[in-house]
């Protein structure tokens, strides 16, 4: 995990190792001035040097500015590395998942990975900037410390490694109680960003059925559980502060103690008693803050955990070796296709042969789970067959180029998405190079040019995020366009006109029919009407192909086909 971690470093390195060095020689510093002050005291103002008082002075002077220089210069440096190595990882983590395929990101929620790139992704930054700062600082501190007091007198020196052995068993002990419930806690963030991201996102439908009071009490469950958590976590962590403090005025009561009967006896100095305190407080505080950086890495380590699985996560769809980069036509043929979202799962497509020639308009009905959308998305190698083989124009899909590939396959998918920004700017997400006279002629093959034009700001209207504010018509028609755009040898309609009224659908179709004659189009929807004009139809079962033929012909072959078709135009219109 931390190799994977370090990785991300980079260009970053050379901060990440001046903070260490600058901050022992910021340690080496301050560890020299009290050993300094002693001799202040002892030879300078016992015996009333003012020579040696002045000299001595300016030397710890010099010492002080070159102590708050380094520990200046430590902080720039710990600031640049630790803000630079969570931008890597943000980064390293959002361009891992732009590669992972559906079944890859099946794998995380939307939320979860939300709360990796901002919540943990945070946790781990403060604990890299303290593990090169203060995780350097503390035990440098720590053991310069220990060795001036051991020439100062050993006797006190055995006794600060007692009190360091109890710190140390108190700090483990806190640790090992609390990493456990923050692994809980942040596996509940997940869940809570879900709960916000779905009532922000379903707002309309959470007041159309008024059901604010059920989304207040599901909220109020979750941060409930959290809030719990954490104070319990918290409660565990916050006994290191009593237990530091114990010790501290433990130890300065046995300094003065022990420290007067050593100079009375003439075995200590009042300088050596005085730099004892001040090496006891750099003994105890650098305990302390090792505590806090106990406690930053118990909450780093479960945000890490989190953050290296996205970062580990390898997309199933790979490349073969020399891939194909030219595909020669929009061909189709499944041979013996099977197919599960998981392994060792039922089948979800079973024994599928289709063969389909380029230029062909297919249409494809079934109910709903009959797997329809598994069947296209097996096309552009969203998922790839479990058992069987794609081929587009006539070659296995696994040996094209994904990217070749899916350039070379528009879909629109079930639920519409658009991003913010114009319209212009979300069509040319199918081609950033269209020309606005291309976007325009898309625009009218799929019957959206009319509603565009009448915006205001026409094209360059800006789309709120999700095209909350236009239709879903509307947006049903721009995703079409922008389909379009990639002029595609295949192009998928996943029951991509279900919004729009029935003359507008014929519309779009004779328009496809017309201007894109050599693109095999792959038409999924609900409505007869939508594909009964379609070369063939594809009719679906239970996962499995059950007819393959034209209208007429499933008409009379079809009891499924022909039950739909009966149903929806009895009573004299189509029926959704």
């Amino acid at each position: 995990m931390i190799k994977r971690l370090a990785s991300s470093i980079r260009e970053y390195k050379k901060d990440s190792i001046l903070t260490p060095v600058f901050v022992s020689c910021e340690v080496l510093m301050e560890v020299i001035i009290p050993l300094l002050m002693a001799n202040l005291i002892d030879k300078g103002i016992e015996v009333g040097d003012m020579n040696y008082i002045f000299w001595m002075g300016l030397v710890l002077i010099v010492l002080t500015v070159a102590a708050l220089v380094f520990g200046a210069l430590s902080g720039k440096c710990a600031a640049k590395a630790s803000a630079g190595f969570a931008a890597n990882l943000r980064k390293d983590m959002y361009y891992n998942v732009q590669n992972f395929s559906f079944s890859n990101i099946d794998n995380f929620s939307t939320a979860g990975i939300v709360t990796r790139l901002t919540t943990d992704v945070t946790n781990v930054q403060n604990a890299y900037m303290m593990l090169i700062r203060s995780a350097v600082r503390c035990p440098l501190m720590l053991v310069f410390a220990l060795i001036m007091t051991f020439t100062i007198n050993a006797k006190f020196a055995g006794m600060f490694f007692l009190v360091i052995i109890v710190l140390g068993i108190g700090l483990i002990a806190i640790f090992k109680s609390a990493h456990p419930i923050f692994e809980r806690v942040f596996k509940t963030y997940d869940v809570l960003n879900t709960v916000v991201q779905e009532n922000v996102t379903g707002i309309r439908v959470v007041k159309s059925f008024v059901r604010e009071d059920y989304e207040k009490k599901k909220m109020g469950k979750v941060s409930d559980k959290i809030f719990k958590d954490f104070t319990k976590a918290e409660r565990i962590v916050t006994l290191n502060a009593p237990l530091m403090m114990f010790c501290v005025y433990g130890c300065m009561l046995l300094i003065a103690w022990f420290g007067a009967n050593f100079v009375v006896g003439g075995e200590m100095t009042t300088g050596n008693i005085t730099s004892l305190f001040t090496y006891v407080m750099q003994i105890l505080m650098s305990m302390m803050f090792l505590s806090m950086v106990a406690v930053m890495i118990i909450m780093a380590r479960a945000s890490a955990e989190r953050i290296v699985e996205v970062l580990e996560e390898v997309s199933d769809l790979q490349n073969c070796e020399n891939p194909i980069t030219e595909i020669p036509d929009g061909s189709v043929v499944f041979d013996n296709v099977n197919f599960s979202y998981k392994k060792n799962r039922k089948f979800c497509l079973s024994d599928v042969n289709l063969e389909i020639k380029s230029g062909e308009t297919i249409g494809i009905i079934g109910g709903t789970g009959s797997s329809k959308t598994s069947l296209v998305q097996l096309i552009p190698r969203l998922y790839d067959a479990t058992e069987g083989v794609v081929k587009v124009g006539g070659i296995d899909v696994r040996k094209y180029d994904i990217e070749s590939l899916r350039n070379e396959v528009s879909m629109v998918l079930q639920k519409n998405v658009l991003f913010s920004g114009t319209i212009k700017e979300n069509l040319r997400w199918g081609n950033e190079n269209a020309t606005d006279e291309e976007i325009v002629r898309v625009c009218k093959l799929a019957q959206a040019d009319d509603f565009v034009s009448a915006f205001p700001q026409g094209y360059d209207t800006y789309i709120e995020q999700g095209g909350s504010n236009v239709s879903g018509g509307q947006k049903q028609r721009l995703c079409i366009a922008r389909a379009l755009l990639k002029k595609p040898k295949i192009l998928i309609l996943d029951d991509s006109t279900s919004a729009v009224d029935t003359k507008t659908d014929a519309l779009i179709r004779k328009a496809m029919r017309e201007e894109i004659p050599n693109t095999t189009k792959f038409i999924i929807a609900q409505r007869i009407s939508s594909v009964e004009d379609a070369d063939k139809i594809i009719v679906m079962d239970g996962g499995k192909v059950t007819a393959f033929g034209p209208h007429k012909q499933l008409l009379k072959t079809s009891e499924i086909y022909r039950e739909v078709y009966e149903s929806q135009t009895r009573g004299g219109g189509d029926d959704e």
